[in-house]
């Protein structure tokens, strides 16, 4: 009888030589399907000072403290890509960029304000352009209150694909408004279309301008709200005309919003979550794709914007099918969102929070208010979670095991230790890609500490192997 052929695309981690090896138990990077999946890099040695010497200016007269920590950053990425096969310079597909500002406050957020009050991410743009030549990988870039060490002003976690195609760029179509920053709003490689965040800019604002809209002058005048009557939904305008900018971009590019398979979207405040969430019904009324939507984002691409979405597809001519993941072993989601999508080798998750079908926390969760110093509801419900998510991996052909990207948004960075102890015990072998960030703002469920968004690797079916 023989054995099986080895998974020669299965999960493995990248560990290089001469990069400072974190101190969390997670990997660099994980490859597997041909994808490489960078953790979320700082610019820290990971030694007692925290930031590394080399990132700090000397004369800051004379350096830039952010394009500092940025080359740090990517020339650490750069080695860690190169041990996993790619080239950072042209194999990125997707990259996120986490900028620290304590902008806006959760005040701020309620109000519907979501300018981060970053001066300028310039230094970090001409950085990076040295490193990552075009076409530019499809790019996120947020404001981020607290990262997990002090004194960094920038996080930066990406995707590379380790295959025989080359990159292709699209620009915006005619009628799109065109962002500032050097990126591809549409990248293609092989099957996969790969969006960048987009929000409701149109790229103009109106500074200058006879006109002026005060706090939302950025926005689209197509996204905005008439100030003078009483009608209207500011987060359903921005969202529904966010995803119309999506649509015509992707159709440009050879795919559609129906070709979507996951969908990672920022918002301010969670209290905009349903008017999001209504629009997203109306754009994807059957089979939408896995999302993640993370509350308290400070949106940079037009100031007023309360929105920003950024989505992964295939494209029209790909012969990879897309599968809607559905299990009675986990809850169904509360909203407009499967619990998961398989589509090839990966299984891209929605996002999973201690709670169930209606949104509302489990019991045991929480800390009884009566005891505040007992239990540990962090553990408690990262393994509630982790339940739910090797259930939904082995009704998709794969397993927890398999999981090969985490990013974690905790609500209070109180809980990091507890969270990240109880989710390294379930991967005893491959640790999984991990960014980690504080929100410092409760989730949308309310009493939830922790949010995760999630990649699973998914082997092919095994052939029988001749007697």
């Amino acid at each position: 009888m023989s054995i099986a052929a080895k998974d020669e695309k299965a999960p493995v981690a990248i560990w290089p030589e001469g990069t400072p090896k974190p101190l969390m138990p997670y990997s660099p990077a994980v490859k597997a399907g041909g994808w490489l999946f960078l953790s979320g890099h700082l610019a820290s040695d990971y030694k007692a000072g925290g930031l590394a010497t080399e990132a700090t200016p000397k004369n800051p007269n004379l350096e830039n403290e952010l394009a500092l920590q940025s080359r740090y950053i990517l020339e650490n990425m750069a080695e860690t890509a190169k041990a996993g096969g790619c080239d950072i310079a042209k194999d990125t597909v997707r990259i996120w960029q986490w900028l620290v500002s304590e902008y806006p406050t959760n005040e701020e957020f309620a109000s519907g304000n979501t300018w981060p009050r970053i001066e300028s991410i310039t230094p970090y743009l001409d950085t990076r352009n040295t490193f990552i030549k075009e076409p530019r990988p499809a790019s996120t870039a947020l404001g981020m209150r607290t990262l997990l060490v002090k004194g960094t002003k920038i996080e930066i976690d990406l995707i590379c694909i380790d295959d025989e195609n080359e990159s292709i760029g699209y620009p915006v179509p005619p009628g799109v408004p065109s962002p500032l920053a050097g990126y591809s709003p549409a990248l293609r490689r092989g099957d996969w279309i790969f969006l960048a965040g987009d929000t409701p800019a149109d790229w103009k604002g109106d500074y200058g301008s006879d006109i002026h809209m005060g706090e939302v002058g950025g926005v689209s005048p197509e996204a905005r709200l008439n100030p003078y009557f009483w009608y209207g939904s500011a987060i359903e305008r921005h969202t529904d005309f966010t995803l119309m900018k999506l649509a015509k971009i992707a159709e440009a590019a050879g795919s559609s919003l129906a070709r979507a398979v996951k969908a990672d979207v920022y918002i301010g405040d969670p209290g905009d979550y349903t008017g999001m969430d209504k629009v997203w019904k109306r754009w994807f009324p059957d089979n939408p794709p896995a999302r993640c939507v993370i509350p308290y984002m400070g949106i940079g691409g037009g100031k007023g914007a309360l929105i920003e979405i950024a989505l992964t597809l295939l494209a029209n001519d790909s012969e990879l099918e897309i599968e809607t993941i559905a299990t009675p072993n986990a809850p169904a989601p509360f909203s407009h969102e499967p619990q998961a999508i398989k589509a090839g080798n990966f299984l891209f998750l929605s996002q999973q929070m201690a709670c169930d079908e209606n949104g509302l926390l489990p019991p045991g969760m929480s800390r009884n208010p009566a005891y505040p110093f007992y239990g540990q509801p962090a553990r408690d419900q990262m393994r509630f979670m982790l339940k739910n998510v090797a259930a939904i991996c082995e009704a998709a052909g794969t397993t927890l095991e398999n999981v090969v990207r985490r990013v974690c948004f905790h609500d209070d960075g109180q809980w990091f230790a507890q969270s990240i102890e109880e989710w390294a015990a379930h991967f005893p072998d491959v640790k999984p890609a991990s960014t980690t960030m504080v929100l410092e703002g409760p989730l949308v469920v309310q009493g939830a500490h922790t949010l995760l968004d999630l990649i699973a690797y998914v082997p092919a079916p095994a052939r029988k192997a001749k007697a």
